[in-house]
């Protein structure tokens, strides 16, 4: 569904304005929508940007490699609170887990040894794990948020001493392939946007090297375009099963650490950064190598995004990050997403379900309780405020799945005749009348 166009006008301007004012070669910033491009808006033209042109991801990577990670737990090859020692020994920083390495909660500093990495042609896995003792942790785990792309470089060889394949053979097989992200790739792949720094005085372009990371290839190697990244977008607001169970994603989006405590605006999760906007909550990331800065950013509640790349690296990543949460509340704010009507449904709950339903008491406060139809799912309302839905786990045993009841157990409680009396919701009992003890 396109953009109207006022709404269209409001995010070229943004995109306009940013790339005269970060002096950027050329900015292309993609609206998704359910799943597809709803519109493209670009500014510059060295080169010109459209959808199927190649920019650096960078950082955006990581969110590629800690999906990779999410696959391995749910198949049972790992946990999240395995230290890093169970699958890469020999380090000096093999109490750190997996979870806090995907946070950047574990501590470690920032960078590999050696040459700047981004811009210095990789080494390979042992070569890395050399470097790596004690001295590079900078933190107690969870005592602060602390970027780490070495973090990533470790979870890559996690990867690939668990499954003996690389990490790009594997992020191609059990990623990109699946989603069609074709133009996806380990290096650059014509036709792509040459990386520049601006001179700061003359304005003049310096091309950037486009290196092989090596083993550090996880936290920033790929290449991507507009249309692959809104397709990785439209992953993160609704995923394909076939990559990723929904439950799982969920997870990763859920804090593990918070980055500005100050405000509390932004955190990470496992391998996604948060970013509050307002009452909204985002999800992706941001990316930079030397030439190129990226972005991403997902409202999933709506299934809405923005994806963003420029060519110039003095661009910053938190420029064109604003940029990106910027357009995506306005589409959010100016096309709020469309309800969907009520319709009735088509008979009654069976008897057992219909005697569950209608309004509970606990110490003066009323809780109602619905069947919904279609999911098959009881929904209950506390004051009427936030709902939490509940699905079948035994006979008169219902699991929360959802709102402030989300894992806690609903049993149902009959007299001896077999009559419904009352609920008991986690200790707390749930009668038909306010005057009945609980």
């Amino acid at each position: 569904m396109p953009l109207l166009p006022e709404t269209t006008r409001r995010i070229d301007d943004l995109v306009a304005r940013a790339q005269a004012a970060g002096r950027t070669p050329s900015l292309v910033l993609g609206v998704v929508r359910d799943g597809t491009v709803a519109h493209l808006a670009t500014a510059g033209d060295h080169p010109r940007p459209y959808g199927d042109l190649q920019y650096r991801l960078g950082s955006i990577s990581k969110t590629m490699t800690a999906t990779l990670v999410m696959q391995e737990r749910d198949a049972g090859r790992l946990s999240l609170d395995d230290p890093l020692d169970a699958h890469l020994p020999g380090t000096g920083v093999g109490a750190l887990t997996i979870r806090q390495l995907l946070g950047h909660a574990s501590g470690l500093q920032r960078e590999p040894g050696g040459d700047w990495w981004e811009r210095a042609e990789g080494v390979d896995l042992a070569t890395l794990l050399t470097g790596v003792g004690t001295e590079k942790i900078a933190y107690p785990p969870h005592r602060t948020y602390h970027y780490s792309n070495l973090a990533y470089g470790l979870l890559g060889g996690v990867l690939e001493r668990i499954t003996g394949t690389p990490w790009a053979d594997l992020l191609t097989e059990r990623v990109l392939g699946p989603l069609g992200m074709r133009r996806t790739t380990y290096a650059a792949s014509e036709p792509f946007a040459r990386g520049y720094v601006v001179h700061p005085w003359h304005e003049t372009l310096r091309e950037e090297p486009r290196t092989d990371t090596g083993a550090m290839a996880p936290a920033g190697q790929l290449w991507s375009t507009i249309e692959d990244l809104g397709r990785w977008a439209a992953f993160l607001a609704d995923p394909d099963p076939r990559v990723l169970a929904a439950e799982t994603l969920t997870e990763m989006c859920a804090p593990v650490v918070i980055s500005d405590l100050d405000t509390w605006t932004g955190g990470h999760g496992l391998g996604l950064e948060l970013h509050r906007e307002g009452e909204r909550v985002y999800v992706g990331h941001g990316g930079s190598m030397p030439g190129y800065v990226a972005a991403l950013a997902v409202h999933r509640p709506s299934r809405t995004a923005t994806v963003a790349f420029a060519n110039a690296y003095g661009f910053r990543v938190g420029h064109i990050g604003g940029l990106g949460r910027e357009a995506l509340t306005t589409v959010l704010d100016t096309e709020p997403t469309a309800v969907p009507p009520w319709r009735p449904t088509t008979a009654p709950p069976p008897a057992d379900l219909a005697a569950l339903t209608g309004r509970w008491w606990w110490m003066g406060a009323p809780l109602d309780l619905a069947w919904d139809r279609a999911t098959g799912e009881l929904v209950a309302h506390v004051r009427g405020e936030r709902e939490s839905r509940f699905v079948p786990n035994g006979p008169d045993r219902w699991r929360g799945r959802s709102g402030p009841e989300n894992g806690e157990i609903l049993t149902v409680l009959r007299d001896p005749a077999g009559t419904v009396v009352a609920l008991d919701i986690a200790t707390f009992v749930f009668t038909r009348t306010p005057d009945q003890e609980p």
